[in-house]
């Protein structure tokens, strides 16, 4: 078993990366906390659920699990507030944990309610989906979303642990895979070139689910996101880095009302954008740009955004939560390994960058 450490001070923990580890669990919550509630989706439940229920029943550890409904439209208040009814009825006090057993919308619902349940209590991540395992449950952030935006509401509170297991990949739709190498591909344009290419040499392993490929894939983006969480615990400067394209990802997603692209497959769209914009005020070459799209499109992504409405996609980049005094901070391209922050993206270039990609171009 791999392990990876999110240095945070007092709030630091690990990252737990290895097979058959979900029995372990039990272990690592017994003594620590009193009670558990447990949040999940039947499927995920249903494959995964009886190894982490049988290492907590061997460890006589109190929980309850709750459902929630499957969709990205599950993270709102409407469904946290079901959760700390569970939780209350269930009798969670401040020694207690929530553990979060599924993909994104399950970690972020379930964190949000540790979050703000008691005023914050103990926290789990296991992520079951690869963009989850990659991504989402690294890091601290949760939230739920609003009617006008994506994770509009929400908190930072940093999991006590992550544990990853690589045998949840083996059941996922390719589609889901698809989507969190979206994420993967992000983190070798922000923070390793050598990942980059990794990845390009690597593509046809990858889809195939080679093991030990895989293994490598989520340790790696596990290891620079905890290198950039660990330096900016709470997005104050380095960490906005982690956005790279995920300005123009929201406002796809919720164009589409969050049913056409999984999140993985909107970020990739979005950093085609915003590799496009970086190039069109030159600060990155053309090359580079073809670069990201290549290799992407390598992993069976979409890279446009064709049919959407270029207007209504910039109309909503405004409501992006990085968007400060009316400015929208874009992640922006030099090189890999290398991007900066800019608020001062020209509106025409934006446009026109926005107006190629819903034209298929």
């Amino acid at each position: 078993m791999d392990k990876v450490f999110v240095n945070l001070g007092s709030s630091s923990y690990e990252i737990f990366i290895g097979e058959n580890i979900l029995s372990n669990v039990g272990k690592f919550v017994a003594g620590k906390f009193t009670k558990i509630l447990l949040v999940t989706q039947k499927n995920i439940f249903d494959a995964h659920g009886k190894s982490l229920t049988d290492g907590l029943d061997a460890e006589k550890i109190s929980y309850t699990v709750a459902m929630i409904p499957d969709g990205e439209t599950s993270k709102n208040l409407r469904e946290a507030e079901n959760l700390y009814t569970r939780a209350i009825e269930f009798g969670l006090d401040r020694k207690s944990v929530v553990i979060a057993l599924g993909g994104g919308v399950v970690g972020d619902l379930a964190g949000f309610v540790a979050a703000t349940f008691l005023r914050g209590v103990g926290l789990i991540q296991i992520p079951t989906t690869l963009l989850a395992q990659v991504d989402s449950s690294v890091g601290g952030k949760t939230a739920v979303n609003h009617a006008l935006g994506k994770n509009l509401i929400g908190a930072f509170h940093q999991p006590k642990a992550v544990f990853i297991d690589l045998n949840c990949l083996a059941t996922l739709p390719e589609r889901e895979i698809k989507s969190g190498l979206g994420e993967v591909v992000k983190y070798g344009v922000i923070s390793d070139e050598k990942f980059f290419a990794y990845l390009e040499d690597k593509a046809e392993k990858i889809l195939q689910r080679d093991a030990e490929t895989l293994a490598h894939v989520v340790k790696r983006s596990c290891e620079i996101k905890a290198e950039v969480v660990g330096e900016d615990e709470r997005e104050s400067g380095l960490r906005r880095i982690l956005n790279f394209g995920h300005t123009l990802a929201h406002a796809v997603e919720e164009q589409t009302r969050y049913e056409k692209f999984r999140h993985g497959e909107a970020v990739a769209i979005g950093m085609v954008g915003a590799a496009r914009i970086s190039c069109e005020l030159g600060k990155t070459s053309a090359a580079n740009v073809e670069r990201i799209e290549k290799l992407l499109k390598r992993f069976g992504m979409v890279t446009t955004c064709d049919g959407l409405d270029a207007e209504k996609l910039f109309a909503v980049t405004f409501r992006d939560k990085k968007t400060v005094g009316g400015k929208v901070n874009w992640v922006l391209m030099k090189n890999f390994g290398d991007v900066e922050i800019s608020g001062d993206v020209p509106a025409q270039v934006v446009k026109k960058i926005f107006g190629g990609l819903c034209r298929d171009e």
